[in-house]
């Protein structure tokens, strides 16, 4: 009976042993989980001011991180949804590699695109305009096309009251993509009025040619070449005076034009490529043939050469 009893105690002990350790144990992770969270909340809190401190900052990939921080926890954010917008815009222009730039343009995309449902109108036209920069720049790093997508924003945000030095500009350059000459002309020529450039010069110029308007043309790309100090302006200038010479039959100042551009670099694709033109509506064709294999060595896909070889053979 004793050794019973006995027996009963240890067995009771045991017990109330292991439900103290199990007890001691669930209060000591509850202790540390508290811990942890309390830290990790005073550490962690991402705030309002905090984005826009970084934002004022210029730290985009601070407000990016920040941003998605909120966003994980309210995809709807109307806040983090725009300033995550803007700092993927800015954070894909510091790109060197082009996939990862695109990448970034399309979550800022998707993100601008959201704001636009729930924004202020004072914030929706900035929105308007980063989105259509954002689309212009996705235009020039894919295959496929977004010039009218970025005419959309970009046109929406200067309909909305945006002024920024450069939004003409774009707008010249996706309309000039689209081939809308006259738009491109009218846009150009607006942004020349707010910043004069000798690249929105040769802009103005290139479209001019491509509406049948050389005589304009000219007097955009003279000017390039007798005053700007770029070559690389230059030669692109001296390069469509040389091929609107050819239009009208001057050979003589297009073999000028060529010449010049050979003078400020002997590796001149585009120059050989103009000479091989010149004998060609001169007629001599073995002539021509010789300078087209020139341009073809300094630059094995140039199109007009490759056509013109294609053509002769």
């Amino acid at each position: 009976m004793l050794s019973g009893n006995i027996i009963k105690r240890k067995s009771k002990l045991g017990r109330n042993l292991i439900i103290f350790i199990s007890v001691a144990v669930v209060v000591t992770v509850v202790a540390v989980f508290s811990i942890n969270f309390f830290r990790s909340s005073i550490e962690g809190h991402v705030s309002n001011k905090k984005v826009v401190k970084a934002w004022t900052s210029y730290d985009y990939p601070l407000v990016y991180n920040l941003t998605a921080r909120l966003l994980d926890s309210n995809p709807f954010n109307s806040f983090a949804l725009v300033y995550h917008g803007f700092s993927s815009f800015y954070m894909a222009l510091s790109q060197l590699d082009t996939l990862s730039a695109q990448n970034y343009l399309d979550d800022s995309i998707n993100s601008l695109r959201i704001a636009l449902y729930n924004s202020r109108a004072k914030q929706k036209a900035q929105i308007e305009y980063i989105l259509g920069k954002a689309y212009f720049y996705k235009n020039t790093i894919t295959s496929y096309y977004y010039s009218d997508l970025a005419i959309k924003y970009l046109e929406a945000a200067k309909a909305d009251g945006y002024n920024a030095d450069d939004i003409y500009e774009y707008l010249g350059l996706s309309y000039a993509a689209l081939d809308m000459t006259m738009e491109s002309i009218a846009a150009f020529t607006e942004a020349l009025i707010v910043r004069e450039s000798y690249s929105l010069l040769l802009s103005i110029g290139e479209q001019y040619y491509k509406a049948g308007q050389t005589n304009v043309a000219k007097q955009y790309l003279y000017r390039i070449v007798n005053d700007c100090a770029d070559d690389n302006l230059v030669n692109k200038s001296l390069n469509l005076l040389g091929l609107i010479y050819i239009d009208e039959q001057n050979y003589t100042e297009a073999r000028k034009s060529f010449d010049v551009m050979l003078k400020k670099n002997q590796n001149s694709a585009d120059a050989y490529y103009g000479i091989g033109v010149i004998y060609e509506k001169q007629g001599d064709l073995v002539k021509a043939r010789s300078e087209w294999r020139k341009t073809l060595k300094l630059h094995v896909n140039h199109p007009g050469a490759l056509a013109k070889m294609a053509a002769y053979n």
